[in-house]
């Protein structure tokens, strides 16, 4: 491959230009990971392009240059691009508010939000407005609060107004209480993160706050004074009192401890302290504890925190302030010299406020950096809680400020600071610091960008002290202002319960006005049986009224059709579910201590119907941990590890080298300790950490050591580079003890990760002074003399370190990418080693591996004098200063010499790749929304499964809007000229792998901006959810955000996000279900998530299990819901019309009480609670289950109006067949009493309707434990109860005032028509339902029931490794470890329990007689296998067993119900090493008995196999052999590839792939007491047949080792 085609320049770079791309579709389509990121790189070269033709088109056209004054370039640098919305606000220390800011008090207008945080939703004052506000959203509560009113007035009937309220307040106050409880748990972290400690500057007046900051009801109350110490900040002091006092000073070279605490009893220091007018003695205060985000998690030690003061204090000094006037510093100024630093409380803080900040600690809010500890001001951060990001990140002082030192200073200083209003741009920060300059007496100004701001939630590392102006509090803060406030969510079922119950309200106002209207035209006609017999009864004298009093009398009698009781089961169901989830030890992390926590306990459901999920990838999918895994040094690659890019590809391609993670970190610790052993004997490493060497490679070793080739002088020139060539901070933690242990602190952790690797190789960074960097040599020391370091930026993609060698030659050493370099090295010195390097990359790349080039020249003293005074010169200028700058650092890095190039992995995970890959095999598709650059989230989603070398990735990559519609439209073309039009429709929803050709899209954060606008947001969408992976780099987290909405609105999808960072939780809150990842240090992401765990990989159990049950049960549980107060409702509606429609009631009031609360409620309490229609594990195991729940095929409109109809025919039933036994007049009870009353009939057709709903319920009951055993007969038995005791109640009880169902029992259940007539009606209602089941389960099943049938009558559990309950049927070990199913690397948790198999429609064509025939004979059986030796060309042990049972039986036929995705992969036992005899005599063998030469054709069917001799085949024997192989009966479940690989066996005995087989269970065979398992012969078409030594070959001839020699 051509260099110059690999790294072209970038003028070639011109898309109109380019004939590589399609014409037809403008846009470029690539496939490996190598290609991939050279399109990226050349897309980034085209944007740079692009963007200086624009620059310099913008200079031609300029009609006057004039020169830039320093006030121009302060307002060019402080102008953002697009403009905020807000005011900007001006920040006064020591300096007056002007007359426009302040009132006629003198006191400020603005006034600014507290530091308090609330991420909860109520507080004590709001909590039950709010609350009910929210409850009465729902329209049914408000339909159940009118009906309550209307119970209230006697004229409609009500038979118990008094109770007609309990239900409404029984729902209100549970809902309630769990939202309080929720919320409470949110309190509960937000006063932890307000009540932290901080430094602030204390008895110094902050004229940006009012001198009396309370508001109005404080001052009424006179609570709360100025000036007061609170009872928290006071017991903060107290705790923290008497330790010691603040001295702060500037650090020297070398110098850390920068800061201490001394004793104030120690005479040595109150020597000569300095105790005048300045007040320069500090106030005694609590030495810091360090403490974490949110406070209460263990707290960090490090050199420079803040402890108790050291044992020897002769270093240290006090703050000791710098006499000179320099920057904002005015020693002439008069002060009150009080100023002290004193604790106080993180709410506590206002605007304007300064702070001190230490090591370890977190930054409490936007804060700009005034002074630090460091003599170049600068300071470091860790990002973790805002992105998730653990490497530091480096942030410096103010110019103008950076000589502040003491308390004394800041009150000699005097600035103001004019910043931006408060916005969500994490990246971006524009203010101006103005100041009066003390010598000269000139104005002056100084721009503040991010690089002077310290976020909320940083925390300080590497740094002693930081004493910064607090600019944004509280809600104005960056991290919260990305947040917002916690959103109140609504599961998408109980979203559809709002139409289902306008559903039944409609209907229900029908039945009433069907009734008002019959009965006002009945009462309207004269001389009719009620005017005769019953006068009076009407209420009012006015036909109209008293229809309009029935219609309501008919809402109250028949209010059950819309049940009250449903929203109190679910709240009841959903906490339970809620309990299991928090209690299930899959999802226990040890690291974290803590499972699963639930923080919205009522979206449960919506986790069984994620379409998408949205991952951060920095701590979400990467541990942001680099390991140096290869590297190729002039031409020879060193590294012996394998990635998880390799790993999954392997696993998923079914090649022979898919080794298992314990083989391979078996292997890897051998050639480990081989080379350490090599390297020790080499030389002496003092700071080698041998647990941490990732670089594995004895040949390293042995290159070394021989020094008679030149090899081992091109290895030490490559790491002396590693050594020198960076920006890492050494730190050695333990001085004293441990004096050789060195710590790096880098801003990269691809820096760190080199600079460690060359130490463990025996070229370890010592330190680094002002002028020097110390490294050794193969233990021999070397010193450096720093001359010039030049920065990485993401436009150059490169850095360089300019040293003086101890030899006295001046060497740059750069590293960077390497389409950079390439560009820089020096022509036709080595191009074969550049094409080897090449290649060797581009296997780096393959293998998801980052890739950095090293280089290096040697520079004469003229030039490089030359060139730094040129460098200096630019670095001065006020105009173009970054591009001069960078013009000049690109001549210097030219003429390069190529040293290597090394390979970093970002370490995923645990589990990653395979979480993901289930996933996808569950139908859904997984989008990555990071802030991290092109290529590196290029290489993450090749390693972790997610980019895969046969997917076409399309990378956008525009910077305007025309261009974006354009690539946009590139890509909507191609992929239609591949895969055809598209397809929304909501039955189709789901991905399914390999159906049709692979797609992936990468997309910039400019790119997105675009591609989000209004006008090209659908196209953007059609696009990305046409594609099976979106990628989108440099987003920021409002980007994120959008996107999630536009998915979520755009194609109504529910949407899963998921993340560890504070730039995550916007996308949290909007996506359906927000998951959080724990963190060490506490995730602002997982209290705003509604699902708080601590690893990525845990999502699989939680949706594939937990969602997908919970979705099924509260489907199953609303549909039957709505079906028995249907079937309870009209059966009374019937009656109406033998009643003159006046809504009489049938039942007697106690039924109608106890309906739903107490005879038919804990069924489907149960049924929502602990139904599973199939276990944890088999869920698994077939993901492809969950794309129903995508679908939405659980929970439809035609089942809920199926469930209706159902219910309509049962009311009938129950009512009719009873109300036509009652019109015969045969009754009669045994006493002689006629059973001819209304309580009577009532009774009767209640029993009925209780009888036939809960037995309904068990129905749809899949599966039956002791707990549905008793609730569903126990209720029935409990109504039955209700009836013997209410018989005996005397008359005018609380139930009723007459006496009509005294002695009930005696006239009902001692007449043998009332059972029969309950039982006949029961069964004649449920008949159509169970008949329906049968049909459906038996001709047209559903995947899961067919997985379900597996289970209870197949082999499924022993394939799963789970016990049976009858011990007799368990065939092996019960340790999850060794189930036959699971000996994937992967599983290595019950969370990722997944099987591989390839994905085909259900529905086979029929297979020909003769083919069947063929395939039958492809099979013998496992007792009949001559010599193990042997290899079968075309069979397969494990269904040697069922040959000779197959006999010439027909196939079974393939289900004729079409699938949406398959179970028929289930391949059958996987090969078992070769078979034990047992010979009557006693004699054990491996040789089979001697064969009959009965047979003399091939194509004899082997169901009749020739007679054996009596052998007795013994497992125990086979146990004592072989005590770690798997029996026949095992299987493996894995991806079905092409025939030519095949995969390793974990015990090393053979090889398998996956048959294209089911086993399902045969009846038939239990009949002749075979217990084996059933293949039927339509799944023995499998183009994979094993061999004798485990292999599978092509399917062909067949060998049949007992027929040789009879043919």
């Amino acid at each position: 491959m051509s260099l110059f085609k690999r790294h072209p320049l970038p003028e070639q770079f011109d898309d109109e230009n380019d004939t590589s791309i399609d014409p037809q579709l403008h846009l470029r389509t690539v496939r490996t990971a190598a290609s991939t990121l050279a399109e990226s790189n050349r897309s980034e070269l085209r944007a740079e392009r692009r963007k200086y033709i624009r620059t310099k088109r913008s200079l031609f056209f300029r009609r006057e240059k004039r020169p830039k004054t320093a006030d121009s370039a302060v307002s060019e640098a402080t102008t953002p691009s697009t403009r905020i919305s807000g005011a900007r606000r001006n920040i006064y220390v020591n300096s007056p508010l002007s007359s426009t800011e302040v009132d006629q008090y003198g006191e400020p207008l603005v006034r600014y939000e507290r530091n308090k945080v609330r991420t909860s939703r109520y507080t004590l004052l709001t909590f039950l407005p709010k609350n009910l506000f929210e409850q009465f959203h729902r329209i049914a509560n408000i339909y159940f609060l009118a009906l309550v009113i209307f119970q209230v007035f006697p004229i409609f009937g009500a038979a118990s107004a008094s109770t007609a309220a309990l239900p409404l307040l029984f729902i209100l106050t549970v809902t309630a209480i769990k939202d309080g409880i929720e919320d409470y748990r949110r309190a509960q972290l937000d006063e932890e993160v307000n009540t932290s400690a901080v430094t602030r500057l204390g008895q110094w007046r902050n004229v940006n706050q009012p001198l009396d900051p309370r508001p109005w009801y404080e001052r009424l109350l006179h609570i709360n004074a100025p000036g007061k110490v609170t009872k928290g900040v006071q017991k903060l002091r107290e705790k923290e009192a008497g330790e010691g006092r603040i001295m702060l000073s500037k650090g020297g070279d070398g110098d850390r401890i920068s800061m201490s605490t001394a004793d104030p009893d120690d005479s040595t220091l109150s020597i000569g302290r300095p105790t005048g007018a300045g007040g320069r003695q500090l106030e005694d205060i609590a030495s810091i504890d360090s403490h974490t985000y949110p406070p209460g998690l263990p707290a960090i030690t490090e050199v420079g925190t803040w402890g108790k003061h050291n044992a020897s204090l002769s270093g240290y000094q006090q703050s000791i302030p710098s006499r000179s006037s320099l920057g904002v510093l005015d020693w002439n100024r008069r002060t009150s010299g009080t100023a002290r630093w004193e604790r106080t409380l993180w709410k506590k803080l206002d605007v304007g406020d300064i702070v001190l900040l230490r090591e370890n600690e977190q930054v409490p809010a936007d804060v700009v950096v005034l002074s630090t500890s460091d003599p170049d001001g600068l300071c470091y951060l860790e990002t973790k809680n805002l992105d998730g990001e653990t490497n530091l990140k480096a942030r410096k002082a103010l110019q103008a400020t950076s000589s502040i030192s003491s308390e004394e200073d800041i009150e000699k200083s005097s600035f103001i600071l004019d910043s931006e209003p408060p916005h969500q741009n994490l990246y971006v920060y524009n203010g101006v610091l103005r100041y009066t300059d003390a010598v000269t007496g000139e104005p002056r100004k100084q721009g503040v960008t991010l690089s002077e701001l310290l976020l909320r939630g940083c925390t300080v590392r590497n740094t002693a002290w930081i004493i910064g102006l607090v600019v944004f509090t509280g809600p104005d803060t960056k991290i919260y202002l990305n947040g917002g406030l916690t959103p109140s969510k609504q599961s998408k079922i109980a979203k559809e319960t709002n139409f289902n119950v306008i559903v039944n309200f409609v209907f229900l106002i029908v039945m009433c006005t069907v009734s008002a209207v019959i009965y006002g035209i009945l009462d309207g006609q004269p001389n009719t049986s009620t005017k005769i017999y019953a006068p009076g009864v009407d209420p009012t004298s006015s036909t109209i009224l008293n229809a309009l009093v029935t219609f309501v009398s008919c809402l109250i009698a028949f209010q059950n059709i819309v049940p009250v009781s449903l929203f109190i089961s679910i709240e009841i169901v959903k906490t339970i579910q809620a309990y299991f989830i928090a209690q299930d030890l899959d999802m226990y992390y040890k690291p974290f201590n803590t499972t699963c926590v639930p923080k919205n306990w009522g979206i449960s459901d919506d986790l069984g119907q994620i379409e998408y999920i949205f991952s951060d990838k920095t701590g979400t999918l990467t541990q942001n941990v680099m390991e140096f895994q290869k590297c190729s040094i002039q031409g020879v690659v060193y590294g012996e590890g394998v990635t998880e890019a390799q790993r999954g590809a392997a696993t998923r391609e079914g090649r022979a080298d898919a080794v298992e993670p314990e083989e391979l970190a078996r292997k890897l610790a051998v050639l480990k300790d081989e080379m350490v052993a090599k390297l020790t004997k080499l030389f002496k490493n003092r700071y080698a950490k041998i647990d941490k060497l990732t670089l594995v490679s004895p040949k390293l070793a042995d290159d070394l050591s021989d020094r008679s080739t030149d090899q081992a002088g091109h290895i030490i020139a490559f790491f002396r580079a590693l050594a020198v060539c960076h920006t890492v901070l050494a730190e050695k933690s333990q001085p004293t003890e441990k004096p050789y242990q060195l710590e790096y602190k880098a801003e990269s952790p691809d820096e760190a990760a080199l600079v460690a690797a060359a130490r463990d190789v025996g070229f370890p960074f010592v330190g680094k002074s002002k002028d020097t960097i110390d490294i050794e040599v193969l233990g021999q020391p070397e010193r450096y003399t720093w001359l010039k370091t030049i920065e990485f930026s993401s436009s150059r993609k490169r850095m360089s370190v300019i040293v003086r060698a101890p030899d006295g030659r001046i060497i740059l050493y750069c590293k960077g990418a390497d389409s950079v370099i390439y560009q820089r090295l020096l022509a036709g010195v080595n191009p074969a080693l550049e094409e080897k390097t090449t290649k060797d990359m581009d296997s780096f790349a393959n293998g998801g591996l980052r890739t950095l080039c090293i280089a290096y020249r040697v520079l004469t003293e003229d030039h490089f004098l030359t060139w730094l005074r040129t460098y200096d010169a630019a670095f001065a200028a006020t105009e173009n200063r970054e591009e001069e700058m960078e013009k000049i650092a690109s001549s210097i890095e030219q003429e390069l010499l190529l040293l290597g190039a090394t390979a970093l992995e970002d370490k995923l995970q645990e589990g990653v790749p395979e979480a993901i890959e289930t996933l996808h095999r569950a139908g859904i598709k997984l989008w990555i929304l990071t802030g991290d650059k092109l290529q590196t989230a290029i290489e993450i989603g090749f390693s972790c499964n997610l980019l895969k070398q046969d997917m076409d990735v399309m990378i956008l990559s525009s910077d305007t809007h025309e261009g974006t519609r354009s690539q946009i439209e590139a890509g909507l073309n191609k992929i239609a000229s591949t895969n055809g039009p598209p397809s929304f429709a909501p039955q189709k929803r789901g991905f399914v792998p390999g159906a049709q050709a692979a797609f992936a899209v990468v997309i910039d954060g400019d790119t997105l901006r675009h591609a989000l606008s209004p006008e090209l947001k659908s196209l953007f969408l059609n696009l990305g959810t046409q594609c099976e992976t979106v990628v989108c780099c440099r987003v920021s987290p409002a980007q994120k955000a959008l996107t999630v909405k536009l998915v979520k609105e755009g194609r109504n999808a529910m949407t899963l996000s998921i993340g560890d960072g504070a730039n995550d939780v916007a996308m949290i809150q909007e996506a359906n279900v927000g998951c959080g990842l724990l963190g060490h240090e506490g995730s602002q992401a997982a209290m705003s998530a509604d699902y708080a765990f601590g690893q990525f990989r845990f999502l699989t159990k939680l949706l594939l299990v937990h969602g997908r049950w919970s979705y099924q049960r509260i489907a199953d549980m609303h549909s039957n819901f709505f079906y028995k107060n249907v079937i309870w409702t009209l059966a009374m509606f019937w009656y109406l019309r033998y009643c003159y429609f006046d809504a009489t009631y049938l039942y007697d009031y106690s039924f109608i009480l106890f309906y739903n609360l107490t005879f038919t409620s804990l069924p489907v309490i149960v049924l929502g609670a602990f139904d599973q229609d199939i276990n944890a594990k088999a869920a698994l195991a077939f993901p492809e289950l969950y794309i129903r729940g995508i679908r939405g095929l659980e929970y439809t409109r035609l089942k809920f109006w199926s469930y209706m109809l159902d219910g309509l025919y049962q009311s009938a039933v129950v009512f009719f067949i009873p109300y036509f036994v009652w019109s015969l007049s045969l009754a009669t009870s045994w006493n002689g009493k006629g059973i001819d009353s209304l309580a009577d009939f009532g009774t009767t057709v209640a029993v009925t309707a209780i009888f036939a709903a809960n037995t309904y319920v068990g129905l749809s009951t899949n599966y039956w434990t002791f707990i549905t055993w008793i609730v569903v007969i126990g209720s029935t038995l409990v109504m039955v109860l209700w009836v013997v005791v209410y018989s005996f109640i005397p008359a005018n009880n609380f139930f009723s005032r007459t006496a009509s169902f005294v002695s009930e029992v005696e006239v009902l259940f001692s007449n043998v028509t009332f059972w029969v007539t309950v039982v006949f009606s029961a069964l004649v209602a449920l008949a159509p339902r169970f008949i329906y089941k049968f049909v459906s389960a038996t001709y047209m099943p559903l995947d899961k029931d067919i997985v379900r049938e597996m289970w209870v009558l197949g082999d499924l559990k022993d394939r799963l490794g789970i016990t049976h309950r009858k011990a007799s049927k368990n065939k092996h070990s019960t340790d999850l470890e060794t189930a036959p199913m699971f000996h994937e690397q992967h599983a290595r948790s019950a969370s990722e329990l997944t099987l591989a198999h390839a994905y085909e429609p259900t529905a086979l064509p029929a297979e020909p007689e003769e083919s069947r025939a063929r395939s039958a004979n492809k099979f013998i059986a496992r007792n009949d296998t001559s010599d193990p030796l042997v290899q079968l060309e075309s069979s397969d042990l494990a269904s040697q067993q069922v040959a000779e049972r197959a006999g010439p039986s027909s196939p079974s036929p393939p289900s004729p119900h079409p699938s949406y995705y398959s179970m028929s992969d289930i391949p059958i036992p996987s090969p078992v090493p070769p078979s034990l005899y047992r010979y009557p005599n006693g004699e054990i063998t491996d040789k089979p008995p001697s064969r009959p030469a009965s047979r003399t054709s091939r194509s004899a069917t082997p169901s009749s196999p020739p007679p054996l001799p009596d052998l007795s085949f013994s497992r125990a024997s086979l146990s004592v052999a072989y005590p770690n192989t798997a029996f026949a009966e095992s299987i493996e479940m894995q991806v079905r590839h092409q025939p030519s690989h095949s995969r390793s066996w974990s015990q090393g005995h053979g090889q398998y792939l996956p048959p294209d087989a089911i086993t399902i269970p045969d009846h038939s065979r239990h009949q002749s007491g075979d217990s084996s398992p059933y293949v039927p012969s339509s799944a023995l078409n499998s183009p994979y047949m094993a061999v004798g030594n485990g292999g599978y070959q092509s399917e062909g001839k067949v060998s049949q080792p007992w027929l040789d020699g009879h043919e």
